[in-house]
């Protein structure tokens, strides 16, 4: 009976849209010509759309919507291309604009240029040229991945210290979790022989000493990654203003900055504050530092955008990376630990009884709590410390988010279920690291990575995500992986959890909105939400499969106002 249901609910809409369009106010905005996939289940696809203010106000025929058309009204012809709802970002950094345009870009194929060693030292030394950094500055890159280079290894201390003498060097790992430092920049830091390792992080030794030998992950590059020098002031103000664009050229009219210093959020106050975001940003300030954001108080959402940005939860961190081996499992790797450690099972940022009280700090202040979980082991932590900081009433809806949620569990799906917890998934690993999830944690558990297909039949609704600068900003590809589950190397990374190319645009629009609280206004094209739109060289629904990824954004619609379109001529 769906199907019979849907079709009647889809011609009362028409016949309603019908009789209102007759005495209706001119549009600002008519968009038509091409197709219009709504993510509405009562009326899936339209021919036009009508939009007043930012608002949409009709959505049905070209005959109907043209009824709207008044003398000062914008007719955009589309040219038969594709229109669907804005993208909705499950989870990215956008602060990371920060790095990617003022250090070297180490990642491997197709994400970057770098293939060994060799090439790795060559892009950080074109970053020193091209930003004439002087003796003492840093040299930072970020993106390499050891796996994918050719030596399987990555560059030593010795090798960055005989390329960079006179410069601190960092060189981040493509999970952004931990980092490759010289020994200038391991001297600045006070990283010596006699560092403990924290609980929680790793530092890697030369061999038969105490000797740092440049690796740092987890606890242990984290205040280091607080103190990375950048960009501040107006510099960084401009190239956030500027690198927006990364966003808006990907189809994204809600963006994440998923886990914001204050330092940090003081800047995008000051860009928002200047009228200069073109979608809108929600922040999620980081555990240790709400104290400092919310003055003392307990942490709550902002319910509403100041010129385009609130806080709309808080992130926790539970474990770190599979690709990085430090994301925390119940069984051990199948190689050892990044710093040669046997039988290793990665480990918790921190001890179970932290993780209880951060987490009963943000429901106690009624913040939305974003936490980043990989590991089945770190899914079981966020698990127990929901369920100590809810106290009697676990299945209370508070919005809670499992970030990346990568190697759950079935049984913790069903408790995700159950606590009303959703995931969101990271379906870009099944190319980017799915060879790598196999050869580390073996086939069973990589063909499981980002169960899209079982979470929606248990009734979940999960978001997906790229989190940038991890991966690229590509949400047409984040769809394809959502559909294909094909790895680098050709494999297939969990046939059976594939979905189809609606429910993967769908955890792109309307997931997304609902995982933030704001489906009621955005995520799907319906009469009374925000006009926010993406113009699609192509209709994901119904090309060849293995075609989606080469779909190309062609323009950004925010709040009624086009904000990117793709220069004509340009290609992808």
């Amino acid at each position: 009976m769906v199907g019979p249901v849907r079709n009647i609910a889809a011609a009362i809409v028409t016949i309603l849209t019908s009789v209102s369009l007759l005495h209706a106010a001119p549009a600002d905005r008519i968009l038509r010509g091409g197709l219009v996939i709504t993510v509405n289940p009562a009326q899936p696809s339209a021919e036009a759309v009508a939009i007043t203010e930012g608002r949409i106000v009709a959505v049905g025929t070209e005959a109907d919507v043209l009824k709207l058309k008044g003398e000062a009204t914008v007719v955009t012809d589309l040219g038969g291309t594709t229109l669907v709802p804005g993208f909705v970002d499950g989870h990215s950094h956008f602060m990371s604009l920060l790095d990617v345009q003022t250090q070297a870009l180490c990642a491997s194929p197709p994400a970057g240029p770098c293939t060994s060693v060799a090439d790795v030292i060559a892009a950080l030394e074109r970053l020193k040229a091209r930003r004439a950094i002087r003796p003492g500055g840093f040299v930072m890159g970020f993106g390499y991945d050891p796996d994918l280079l050719a030596e399987r290894r990555a560059p030593t201390r010795q090798e960055l210290d005989t390329a960079f003498p006179d410069n601190p060097v960092i060189l981040v790992h493509v999970s952004g979790h931990g980092a490759m430092l010289n020994s200038k920049a391991l001297a600045l830091y006070g990283i010596t022989a006699s560092t403990p390792t924290p609980e929680g992080g790793v530092i890697g030794r030369e061999p038969g000493s105490n000797e740092p030998d440049g690796l740092l992950f987890e606890t242990a590059f984290l205040p280091i990654f607080a103190k990375v020098p950048g960009p501040d002031g107006d510099e960084a103000l401009g190239l956030l203003e500027a690198g927006q664009e990364f966003y808006l050229q990907a189809g994204i009219t809600t963006a994440q900055e998923g886990a914001t210093m204050k330092h940090q959020l003081d800047l995008l106050r000051l860009l928002a504050d200047r009228g200069k975001l073109k979608l809108d940003l929600v922040a999620l300030p980081f555990i240790t530092e709400i104290d400092a954001i919310f003055g003392g108080k307990p942490p709550a959402n902002e319910p509403a955008y100041r010129h385009r940005l609130r806080i709309g939860g808080v992130k926790i961190v539970a474990d770190g990376s599979p690709q990085g081996l430090t994301a925390a499992f119940t069984t051990p790797y199948l190689v050892d630990g990044p710093a040669g450690q046997k039988h290793w099972k990665g480990e918790l940022s921190f001890p179970q009884p932290v993780l209880n009280e951060f987490v009963k700090r943000v429901y106690d202040g009624g913040a939305t709590l974003f936490t980043h979980c990989n590991g089945d082991a770190a899914i079981d932590a966020l698990l127990e410390a929901h369920r100590y900081a809810s106290g009697d009433d676990p299945a209370k809806p508070r919005g809670t988010v499992g970030i990346h949620s990568q190697f759950i569990r079935r049984d913790q799906l069903e408790k995700y279920r159950a606590w009303k917890i959703t995931p969101s998934f990271f379906t870009l690993h099944c190319f980017y690291f799915g060879d790598t999830h196999v050869a580390n944690r073996g086939r069973a558990q990589a063909d499981f990575i980002s169960p899209m297909k079982t979470a929606r039949t248990l009734g979940l609704r999960p978001a997906n995500h790229t989190d940038f600068n991890v991966s690229p900003l590509d949400q047409l590809f984040t769809i394809h992986t959502a559909v294909n589950r094909i790895s680098r190397s050709g494999q297939t990374i969990g046939a059976d959890e594939r979905v189809s190319p609606l429910e993967a645009l769908e955890a792109i629009t309307i997931d997304g909105a609902r995982m933030y609280g704001e489906e009621n206004s955005k995520g799907s094209i319906e009469v009374g939400k925000r006009a926010d739109l993406v113009v699609l060289s192509a209709n994901p629904l119904t090309v060849p499969p293995a075609t989606i990824k080469t779909i190309r954004v062609e323009e950004t619609i925010k709040d009624g106002t086009t904000v990117w379109k793709r220069p004509d001529g340009a290609v992808r």
